[in-house]
């Protein structure tokens, strides 16, 4: 029943889906971190994890990647349109995470190809986990759904993947 002169709380759904980027060469080879780019092993990490993520994805998910080489190289994988974004580099906090999949305010699915530590820090914030990170495979995917219902927000895992599993 909707009563007149109060406002209806409307529900919201956000799937946030976190993939790390795929294997990439050591530091060492190249001596800039963001130049980093994937190994054989993690091109074919990409594109398996990628493969599976395109049957998965809703057409209109949005898809952001930082702009470190090997985690553009894991984003083209998937083969849809993406935009980088520096919120998303080496080291982000998981305020800049969440800014740019626009956690308090979006809906529909977003994805987003990031790095460690940060993927699994913003995986336990939002799980409200005391441990303050997860780890997260090299190349695999968790797929978090955020619900809001007259003022409840409910997180839940849909999925977590590896590659090795696509």
């Amino acid at each position: 029943m909707v009563q007149k002169g109060k406002p209806v709380a409307k529900d919201r759904t956000l799937d946030l889906v976190l993939w790390r980027h795929a294997e990439a060469i050591d530091l060492e080879l190249v001596g800039d971190d963001m130049l980093r780019t994937l190994t054989p092993r993690g091109e074919k990490q990409a594109h398996r994890m990628g493969a599976w993520l395109d049957r998965q994805l809703p057409s209109s998910t949005k898809v952001f990647s930082s702009p470190a080489l090997r985690a553009d190289q894991t984003a083209q994988a998937l083969e849809r349109k993406y935009k980088t974004h520096p919120g998303l580099a080496p080291l982000a906090g998981i305020e800049d995470l969440l800014s740019v999949a626009h956690w308090t305010t979006g809906s529909g699915c977003v994805l987003v190809v990031g790095h460690q530590p940060t993927l699994g820090q913003t995986i336990a914030c939002l799980l409200g986990a005391p441990a303050g990170e997860f780890s997260v495979k090299k190349g695999a995917v968790w797929w978090l759904r955020m619900r809001e219902r007259e003022a409840t927000t409910e997180v839940t895992v849909l999925a977590v993947l590896s590659p090795e599993l696509a």
